[in-house]
């Protein structure tokens, strides 16, 4: 940065002033107190064995002596004539004051200094928490800082995790005091398990200007429980058989962390290996026990025990259990198969001390055995005998029982019920031929058709068909002999009507005579019934006169107890052709256009070839419908016809008259779309002509409202016309545009800026012009005028940079086919007001003279077709002549504009007087 001398020299003025105030005032301090002692620095924090540099000193020009006394270490000096600089090392007191003195002109200067020293934090001591602790129970957090000071500045904070629980500050404490310890006591909380608590030490330091020192205790994690003072719930049976497994449950609720908790199941001294479910605060263990044979005869008791641990606590349930033998009972018998008529000896025994029953046998005393003895029948085979054993365990009845099954041998027996005789199936379905023999070993049956044909598997079942039905041999054997049995099978199903029995089709010929018949198949054996459906006449039993009110479709119905079958039977009758008016009419007028053309069709069966051509022509003329039925494929000529229709049973020929019609169509040619007509002329017809047959009616109406008509055009009868031309066969319509054109009037011719224009100054003449079709635009201007623009269609003149030789009469003209139209203006370009002073008097003369002569004007033969109105020359300074036809839109004139009528002999003149 550069300064100016000037104000260099203004701040060396001031210094030098400052200066001068500053030692006025030292030596007014001086004279109070000459000399002075100085120790630097005056307070001073230092870290515990730590080190410092002290400086004294003193003002005295020549000191007779100095020095520092403090009772600190110190490790080496060094000296000036006014000071003298000392280390202190190892500094370990809490609070010293060295002396900084000096002896100066018989008096004593002395300077006192205060060093602190602060320990950090090193050691934070968290006492011990217990491994477990009960939810609800109090316990208490101890903190110990020990030499962490000053005391004053020392801060104690206990933590559960990051949450603060106490906070200790130790303020007016004595800057000797070291050390600090810090107590909080909390409940243990189902929250606080496996929660890290700590302690917080922090020294602050930032008042002396070197921040805050901290340090944490190592954290200690605590366990919390919560175990119910009931013992756990232990289920389990009462009785346990030998060989057989049980299951036991042993479970407890309110349990904190269960997790956490062990469970153990133990029966005498066997420890079980249970399944352990946790589910909330509910603990569950289950185990299968078994016990084995060895060591238990009878009845033995046995303790069962569960024990719930967790935080060093136990909670235990017992209960004791039976173990018993009670094997299944004995039960013989002399022989497990016979034949019928063997006598058969059964026993039943059990374990001494249980009584034993037996089907059909006497009750034995307990602890005795029970029997039976019988004769095999056919009704013994497969009788279970049941050995039952009751014995009583503790107060509980158990059983036990074993079965055994006699086969006895017996010969096979085919009866109705197993195998029945008759059998009647439906056809289609599946059906079983079930045919079973009882007989003791089961015996085998086979069914046979002696015959021959398809064999029916037994038991299984089979898609049945007509050709199963028969009468089939059934055998059934076994060891000990057989019998024969025969079976009749009938199968069932329903009608079938097929073509060969009543065919679908059929012809007759008008006037013969037919029989309807139709026969179907069928068991049991099917009627048959045919009703009309699309014919005219019912058929009678019987033969009959064929008529052609017999043609059609019959519905025939075979019905039996299986179910009914129908076929629909078509009765063509074929006739010869013949023509009606209907179907062809003889005289027949044709619409050009239109969808529906003329066919002419022959009644007949088969349906008759049909063949129409015009009359007088050779070959047939001109055909009018080359196939039977058909269609013409374009409009037929007018005129006379002759029709033949032909079939295999003979001909017929009819006289057919054609003549031909239209709807209305209007063109452009009859009915011009677009139409001009001209202003002022006489008002035309507008005229639309339409082709058609019959002659069609046209009408147009004008779009809008209606509009009175006038002898001649004017601008207001252009517009849009709705033409509609109708006859018999529909209607046409047209649009017709109107346009009217007139000759052009020019409307506007306008200055800008009005008034005048100064020398050098821009000035521009707007023109616009009405006239249909558009004007043209055309400009006369003054001699010489040089610079004139004109716009794209020349209707805007622009001057840039007036000269005198602007100034003049300007005019406007306007032109299309029908005619022109002009407007004039005058343009004054005024100088500046020394030449207007100057000519003033020369131009006075003039002024009078061109008014005079204006006057005389006006009265003119130029005015004498129109009249004039001279508005006051004082305060317009405008004089305007106007006549009937002229006082349009350039009448009222603007400033400055002075028109003259052209091609259509309307006059329009005016004047400006203009003063500046």
């Amino acid at each position: 940065m550069t300064f100016s001398q000037p104000l260099l020299l203004r701040a060396l003025l001031a210094l030098v002033g400052s200066l001068c105030l500053g030692l006025f005032a030292l030596s007014g301090a001086a004279a109070q107190e000459p000399y002075w002692a100085d120790l630097q620095p005056r307070s001073a924090l230092v870290e515990r064995g730590g080190s410092l540099w002290l400086n004294c000193s003193t003002n005295c020009p020549r000191p007779e002596r100095g020095g520092l006394e403090t009772s600190l270490r110190r490790n080496g000096t060094q000296r000036g004539l006014r000071w003298l600089a000392r280390q202190l090392v190892d500094i370990r007191e809490p609070e010293a004051h060295p002396i900084c003195f000096f002896r100066c002109a018989r008096r004593t200067l002395q300077a006192r200094g205060t060093i602190l020293t602060y320990q950090r934090p090193d050691r934070v001591e968290l006492e011990l928490l217990p491994t477990w602790l009960p939810v609800g129970e109090n316990f208490t957090l101890s903190c110990r800082v020990p030499g962490a000071g000053p005391r004053g500045s020392l801060s104690v904070t206990l933590l559960r995790g990051a949450q603060e629980l106490s906070r200790r500050r130790f303020p007016g404490e004595s800057p000797r005091a070291r050390g600090a310890m810090a107590t909080f006591t909390a409940t243990a909380r189902r929250e606080d398990h496996r929660v890290n608590f700590s302690c917080l030490a922090e020294l602050d330091l930032r008042p002396h200007g070197l921040g805050l020192l901290q340090n944490r205790s190592t954290p200690q994690e605590l366990h919390t429980f919560a175990l119910a003072p009931e013992p756990p719930s232990l289920a389990f049976p009462r009785l346990l058989e030998i060989g057989t497994e049980q299951l036991v449950s042993c479970e407890m609720d309110k349990l904190f962390p269960a997790q956490e908790a062990h469970i153990h199941l133990a029966l005498g001294s066997q420890m079980l290996s249970p399944r352990v479910s946790l589910d909330g605060d509910k603990l569950k263990a289950t185990a299968a026990i078994t016990v084995k044979e060895e060591g238990v005869e009878g009845e033995d008791e046995q303790e069962l025990t569960c024990t719930v641990t967790l935080g060093g606590q136990n909670r235990k349930a017992q209960g004791n259990l039976t173990v018993y033998s009670f094997p299944q009972p004995n039960l013989t018998v002399s022989e497990a198969s016979v034949r019928e008529g063997t006598f058969v000896n059964v026993t039943c025994e059990a374990r001494p001390g249980a009584q034993v029953l037996l089907d059909g046998a006497p009750e034995p005393p307990p602890g005795e055995p029970a029997w039976l003895t019988l004769t095999a029948s056919e009704e013994d085979d497969e009788r279970v005998f049941i050995c039952e054993a009751l014995l009583e365990v503790k107060g509980e009845i158990l059983r036990r029982n074993r079965s055994l099954e006699l086969q006895v041998l017996y010969r096979p027996r085919l009866d109705e019920a197993g195998c029945p005789g008759n059998w009647t199936w439906l056809e289609g379905m599946e059906s079983t031929l079930q045919c079973w023999a009882p007989g003791n070993p089961p015996p085998v049956v086979e069914c046979v058709r002696p015959e021959g044909g398809p064999a029916i598997p037994l038991g299984l079942p089979l898609p049945i068909s007509r050709d199963h039905a028969g009468t089939y041999q059934c055998t059934a054997s076994n060891t000990v002999g057989q019998t024969t049995k025969d079976v009749t099978v009938m199968v069932e199903y329903g009608p079938v009507l097929d073509q060969l029995g009543c065919p679908e089709r059929r012809t007759w010929l008008e006037g013969t005579e037919e029989v309807l018949t139709c026969q179907a198949l069928g068991v049991p054996p099917p009627m048959v019934s045919c009703i009309p459906i699309g014919a005219r006449a019912q058929l009678p039993v019987g033969q009959l006169r064929v008529t052609r009110e017999h043609a059609g479709t019959y519905h025939c119905v075979a019905t039996n107890l299986r179910g009914s079958a129908s076929t629909n039977v078509s009765i063509t009758v074929e006739y010869g052709p013949s023509f009606g008016e209907v179907d062809c009419p003889g005289a027949w007028t044709w619409v050009k256009g239109s969808d529906h053309q003329f066919s002419c069709e022959a009644d007949g069966n088969p349906e008759p070839v049909v063949l129409c051509s015009r009359a007088g022509n050779s070959s047939h003329g001109e055909l009018l419908f080359p196939h039977r039925g058909s269609h013409a494929g374009q409009d037929p000529a007018p005129g006379l016809y002759y029709c033949n229709a032909t079939n295999t049973h003979g001909s017929a020929s009819k006289r057919v008259t054609v003549s031909a019609e239209s709807p209305p169509q209007m063109d452009e040619a009859g009915c011009p779309s677009h139409q001009t007509w001209l202003e002022g002329a006489r008002a035309p017809m507008l005229t639309c002509r339409a082709q058609g047959n019959p002659t069609p009616r046209v009408h147009c109406s004008r779009d809008g409202p209606e509009r009175p008509e006038k002898p001649s055009v004017s601008r207001a009868d252009a517009g849009t016309f709705h033409c509609v031309a109708t006859n018999s066969h529909g209607s046409d319509t047209r649009i017709v545009t109107i346009g009217v054109e007139y000759r052009p009037l020019v409307a506007e011719l306008v200055a800008m800026p009005p008034g005048s224009v100064k020398p050098g100054g821009n000035f521009t003449l707007t023109c616009r012009a009405e006239g249909s079709p558009p004007a043209q635009y055309s400009w006369r201007t003054p001699p010489g005028a040089p610079n004139i623009g004109l716009s794209g269609n020349n209707s805007t003149l622009s001057v840039a940079g007036a000269l005198g030789s602007h100034g003049g009469v300007y005019e406007c003209a306007a032109t299309n086919t029908h005619g022109s139209h002009a407007l004039r203006i005058t343009v004054h370009v005024t100088g500046p007001w020394l030449w207007i002073v100057v000519g003033g008097v020369a131009g006075g003369a003039l002024l009078l003279a061109s008014l005079g002569g204006l006057t005389y004007y006006l009265q003119s033969t130029a005015c004498k077709k129109g009249e004039y109105n001279v508005q006051e020359a004082e305060s317009s300074g405008e004089a305007v002549c106007l006549n009937g036809s002229g006082a349009g839109p350039g009448a009222g004139g603007g400033t400055g504009a002075e028109a003259g009528a052209e091609g259509g002999g309307a006059e329009v003149y005016s004047i400006q007087l203009t003063s500046t």
